[in-house]
């Protein structure tokens, strides 16, 4: 039960919710996932840690092919690891529509793009926080999204960093100068209160962990997320 994702000649033309499971609770995680695919979920936010790019373990290749299982939504793999060259064809096999692994542990971009598209994927390329976006910007011809994080990557849960909405900004400017229309995901600390700050700096995919999961009603926060999105422009 493979999933997609709008291909790039439309992509980054719709907003697109991407509730992080690693937010839900794991004990009814396929009610969990069937609940924010029914509140209208674009998108289900895999986030994968190895307890050595980032200081936490998370869920992995076993999980994803369960979940593959039991929703048609894409599945949009993170790859917070070291080495993510030696899982990404594991990933697509089990169920990913879309791998984003990190620039600081990807040393040849254009060479990771073209293995994962190789694979049937769509390849993103995530940037942290302290690193600067010109390090992914001039392979963006290669890519399907770009994923700004918003908090340093390891944990769920934590506060928005104020500085990522510039960086958003840079990104989506240089795009659009270069007419690459591409998706650019923000994750981190996103919520109803920050969804219109993160779209106006030029985000269109927004990963929302306690801030969907977090709510006792799914739908009536993805229809406010929605509402606000439809509401806010771009203004870069």
């Amino acid at each position: 039960m493979k999933g997609r994702i709008d291909d790039n000649s439309n992509s980054a033309s719709k907003d697109k919710l991407a509730p992080s499971i690693l937010a839900a609770d794991f004990a009814r995680l396929g009610d969990e996932i069937r609940a924010v695919e029914a509140a209208g979920a674009d998108l289900i936010h895999f986030d994968v840690m190895d307890g050595h790019f980032v200081p936490n373990l998370s869920i992995g290749i076993p999980v994803m092919t369960s979940v593959r299982k039991i929703t048609k939504l894409p599945l949009d793999a993170h790859l917070m690891i070291s080495e993510p060259e030696r899982y990404v064809e594991a990933f697509v096999k089990a169920g990913a529509d879309s791998i984003s692994v990190h620039c600081e542990v990807c040393p040849d971009i254009p060479a990771m793009a073209g293995k994962i598209h190789a694979l049937g994927a769509r390849a993103s390329i995530g940037i942290n926080p302290e690193t600067d976006a010109d390090r992914v910007l001039p392979f963006a011809e290669h890519l399907d999204m770009i994923l700004v994080m918003s908090v340093h990557p390891g944990f769920g849960g934590q506060e928005f960093i104020p500085s990522a909405l510039e960086k958003l900004r840079h990104i989506r400017r240089e795009l659009d100068r270069r007419g690459l229309k591409i998706d650019v995901e923000i994750d981190g600390g996103i919520k109803l209160e920050n969804i219109a700050d993160v779209k106006a700096a030029g985000a269109n995919v927004f990963v929302s962990g306690s801030g969907i999961f977090g709510k006792p009603d799914y739908k009536k926060i993805a229809d406010e997320m929605r509402d606000t999105l439809r509401r806010t422009a771009v203004k870069l």
